[in-house]
């Protein structure tokens, strides 16, 4: 085999060899890994709902609608026991934690009283941040009503303390709490 000239046009055309192997390689791979993570997003979402309303026994995947927010529209998860509303997870966002924003699900009794949080997805400061996720932390909002009491950390005049050395994370919970439960007081129960 007669050995290739180096020059640009070959350098070129073994580039773009290797960029098109590349290139098919990633899509193969993002389309095998799409579906698995579907479902581990869509399963997480559901352990999120169980565990931020009470008991109940409809789907509440089927009954879900969306409220407006100015930050995109809010999923609304209804959970039902025997026909009757018991509570509603709301998926939630804010644009304002230390990382730029972070997921979570909200569960709300009819009455606007808060049963549970739930983060679904952040970037917080490991260590700092995170600890928004600790029960004692997110345990001052359980029973909690946000029409009033004040969701906010003590520093701002609210009720909550807030995280040390991480007030903009704790600033950035109370934000998304806030969202959902304003969205659910416009919006109204389904």
């Amino acid at each position: 085999m007669a050995k290739l000239e180096s020059n640009l046009k070959t350098m070129v055309l073994s580039l773009l060899g290797v960029c098109a192997v590349a290139s098919g390689l990633l899509g193969y791979m993002n389309k095998i890994t799409e579906g698995p993570i579907a479902e581990s997003k869509a399963k997480a979402k559901l352990e999120a709902i169980q565990k931020v309303v009470p008991e109940f026994n409809n789907n509440p995947g089927d009954e879900m609608y969306t409220l407006p927010s100015d930050l995109g529209d809010l999923e609304c998860f209804p959970a039902k026991m025997d026909g009757k509303l018991v509570g509603t997870a709301i998926n939630t966002k804010t644009n304002i934690a230390f990382s730029g924003s972070f997921t979570m699900m909200v569960g709300i009794k009819p009455d606007g009283t808060l049963v549970n949080t739930s983060v679904l997805e952040h970037r917080e400061t490991p260590g700092l941040g995170t600890k928004m996720m600790e029960a004692k932390f997110k345990n001052q909002f359980v029973g909690k009503n946000p029409g009033t009491n004040k969701i906010k950390v003590k520093k701002d005049g609210g009720e909550i303390d807030a995280i040390t050395a991480a007030t903009i994370s704790s600033r950035a919970f109370c934000d998304a709490i806030m969202r959902a439960f304003n969205a659910y007081q416009k919006g109204g129960q389904k």
